[in-house]
């Protein structure tokens, strides 16, 4: 079944809310100037996270220095430098919120030495000092392919360890020109087997790949040590962005989803909604199996 970029099908139409909580997720958000992945990379399920109180926390500004062609987030050659209080304001936001699990990711740093690793464990040591019970998911960038860089974050022992393939090797050059697709899965395979982490990743689809494609990434994934894994279905940002090839029905994304559990993951979330933080804690409660 063919659905050519048009008008939206039905699936995709957003239920939006007005619960006292977003409101109040997003005053918190506002009076600590924090950025979320939620709101600058446009993220389809903002409403219905920070409803529940949830935000995956953007650090190292909001401003990228990658061109990738899919994503929201602004772009830049030489981005503002990181504020070096912002791991002591999300911790506190964090407290605030009173969250059990809190999901961090970052803008790509190439001007920075180490990729902003090192800002990375300020801000995993802040939260831990202030909610040392919490659970902490890491959504972190390939630093360049940086094993020191790589080695100082996954030494806090995150929770979850997740990094994003984002699509097949062959659509690397069109959709994230500045990445590597085999280097991508070497740091998930870093995260296992060095490090013992539990392990994530994630993918957009109807962005021209083949339903082969997808399952030979999942199968690569699963191969590096990928324990987890999320497949959404990709959504133009703006009209400067790689447009939708094909919108992905519901009972495609189940396929996937079979196809991805039959390749090995431990935990598996499929659906045109789902992104790399989405019900992210749900993930959490089978990271006590993965050890």
């Amino acid at each position: 079944m063919e659905n050519r970029p048009g008008k939206k099908p039905a699936w995709l139409k957003i239920r939006l809310t007005s619960e006292a909580s977003f409101a109040s997720t997003r005053q918190l958000l506002n009076h600590q100037s924090l950025n979320t992945v939620c709101r600058s990379a446009m993220c389809p399920n903002l409403h219905e996270c920070w409803s529940k109180g949830t935000a995956t926390f953007l650090l190292l500004g909001s401003v990228c220095t990658r061109t990738c062609r899919f994503c929201a987030v602004g772009k830049a050659a030489n981005p503002p430098s990181p504020d070096p209080l912002e791991p002591k304001k999300i911790a506190l936001a964090i407290q605030s919120m009173q969250l059990k699990h809190a999901v961090l990711t970052s803008v790509t740093r190439d001007d920075l030495q180490d990729g902003g690793a090192s800002h990375w464990v300020e801000t995993i040591r802040a939260i831990r000092a202030l909610t040392p019970d919490i659970s902490i998911e890491c959504l972190i960038p390939d630093l360049q392919g940086n094993e020191g860089a790589m080695d100082l974050i996954m030494a806090e022992a995150p929770d979850v360890l997740n990094h994003n393939i984002e699509t097949v090797p062959s659509l690397y050059m069109k959709v994230r020109p500045q990445a590597n697709y085999q280097a991508s899965l070497e740091l998930i395979q870093r995260a296992k087997q060095k490090h013992g982490l539990s392990t994530k990743s994630g993918l957009m689809v109807g962005m021209g790949e083949t339903i082969e494609e997808v399952k030979a990434s999942l199968k690569d994934l699963t191969r590096h040590g990928c324990d987890m894994v999320t497949i959404g279905q990709y959504l133009q940002p703006s009209a400067e962005h790689l447009p939708v090839e094909r919108y992905i029905p519901p009972e495609e994304f189940e396929q996937y989803r079979v196809i991805a559990e039959a390749a090995g993951f431990r935990h598996v979330q499929s659906a045109p909604f789902v992104r790399s933080s989405y019900h992210a804690e749900a993930f959490t409660c089978d990271t006590e199996t993965l050890h």
